[in-house]
């Protein structure tokens, strides 16, 4: 697989040929051009940054070869070990640090591997610093520092538990109401970090765990995107337990996915949708998710008076129209919940404990909850490019064709059927020839059928 590179860090298959996969190379070069990166934003001071990895077999070997390149630049490293890529967000902020390197591909394979990189608010690059931060990489624009100058490294594990201490203490998460109520779940952590995370999380919000792939080995026993497909042994499982619910989270545990009493997939683009539902029943507000989310978001946010608002897809993308209007909720259709007076970042840890807070405000089964929302179906497709097609003119092509619709085109194009509560998203790949579609309606036929009718004008039009 090829070494993919873009503004928010680098990722790719451990092991192969330089620049065909993500070698050790790689990992230094990238690191060294971070710390040149920051330099330039703090020309004199005493450079510190927070490293953090999630349970992947190759961890180890990068996190010695980051902080090691780190030092070697006259960085001090704060090494936190396993942590959840939320706490390695938040620990960037508490150190006073000027920023931040998570190793973890997220919801890759375990052949994968990546470095994310942060700034001093804990949050990812912007396009703008990740461009200039590139470029010092494919220039080599960086140097390391003599012996007298060298970085110095702390171990910091303590911060899963401050994270965990800050969720619990969250304004909206009711401790006591959960502990009466005395939830048993089944968790799916994917043999990552989670397994160390969430029991704790779990276990002091006085939930009985039924732990299942929870040891932190990096071998994952199924595909660790937490998409229906690749959960079916949870969906058993909690049935035969008698559980409440499951959760399931994502190796480096921003993506939260639910699993109601009766097996059933509470959907993860509901995940979202249903922290934003008790959230703006307790403060007003605005909510924001990204294009490519459901709208039962914009459905929920107006329900409770608040004002709904979509972004460009990508989660720096979403932060950064949570700060514009001052969103109190926000975040990803594919389960990323982002709470802003916590921090801005996708936080599995406070979306479990906002979900079982509403659960237990509720008294109700968790089926009964997912009821209570719209329902949306979402067909996802694509459409293969060549490269004489001349995408920015089909896609004008079709904004006109559409005129008569609400059309947004911060991402791509986006087209609303208000009448008829369809919309369809058509934005470009970053890393494959592709054109994604996705679309959604009140039943999947529509939905299905809408992508279909869109692929049809593609390929109609981009001779």
């Amino acid at each position: 697989m090829p070494l993919i590179t873009s503004i928010s860090g680098i990722r790719g298959t451990v092991g192969g040929q330089l620049g065909e996969a993500l070698t050790p190379i790689d990992a230094v070069h990238f690191a060294a051009g971070y710390a040149a990166w920051l330099r330039m934003q703090h020309p004199s001071a005493r450079l510190k940054v927070v490293v953090g990895r999630d349970a992947r077999i190759s961890g180890p070997v990068f996190d010695k070869l980051v902080c090691g390149t780190l030092t070697a630049c006259g960085v001090d490293v704060v090494n936190i070990g396993l942590a959840a890529t939320p706490t390695v967000e938040m620990a960037v902020v508490w150190e006073k640090a000027f920023g931040g390197i998570i190793l973890t591909a997220s919801h890759n394979p375990k052949e994968w591997n990546a470095l994310k990189l942060l700034n001093e608010k804990g949050e990812f690059l912007s396009a703008a610093d990740g461009e200039a931060l590139l470029r010092l990489v494919k220039e080599q624009a960086f140097e390391f520092v003599d012996v007298d100058r060298l970085g110095a490294m702390r171990h910091d594990a303590t911060y899963t538990d401050k994270h965990i201490d800050a969720v619990c203490q969250h304004p909206l998460v009711d401790v006591e109401a959960i502990y009466k109520v005395g939830f048993k779940v089944v968790l799916d952590a994917v043999n990552s970090v989670g397994g160390v995370v969430i029991p704790k999380l779990l276990m002091t919000l006085g939930v009985q765990v039924v732990e299942l792939y929870c040891e932190p080995d990096g071998r994952f026993p199924h595909n660790p995107e937490p998409l229906p497909e690749h959960l079916t042994e949870i969906s058993k499982r909690v049935v035969a337990e008698q559980a409440d619910c499951g959760i399931v989270v994502d190796p480096d545990v921003d993506r939260l996915a639910l699993v109601c009493e009766n097996g059933e997939m509470f959907g993860e683009e509901y995940t979202l949708v249903a922290v934003a539902d008790y959230v703006l029943s307790c403060r007003k507000g605005n909510a924001v998710s990204n294009l490519s989310s459901s709208r039962a978001l914009r459905d929920v946010a107006e329900k409770h008076g608040g004002q709904y608002f979509a972004s460009a897809v990508g989660e720096v993308n979403v932060v950064a129209q949570m700060k514009a209007c001052q969103a109190v909720i926000g975040g990803e259709g594919n389960g990323g919940v982002i709470v802003p007076d916590l921090h801005y970042g996708r936080d599995a840890l406070i979306g479990i404990a906002l979900f079982l807070s509403h659960l237990a405000h509720k008294a109700i089964k968790c089926s009964d909850l997912r009821a209570e929302y719209p329902i949306y179906v979402m067909s996802k497709n694509k459409v293969e490019l060549t490269p004489d097609v001349n995408i920015e003119a089909l896609l004008d092509s079709l904004k006109k064709a559409y005129s008569q619709y609400r059309i947004t085109d911060i991402d791509g194009v986006r087209i609303d059927f208000d009448e008829d509560r369809r919309w369809v998203h058509l934005r470009r790949s970053n890393t494959e020839p592709i054109i994604r579609i996705y679309a959604e309606a009140e039943a999947k036929t529509a939905a299905d059928t809408l992508v279909e009718e869109i692929k049809q004008f593609f390929l109609q039009n981009k001779k």
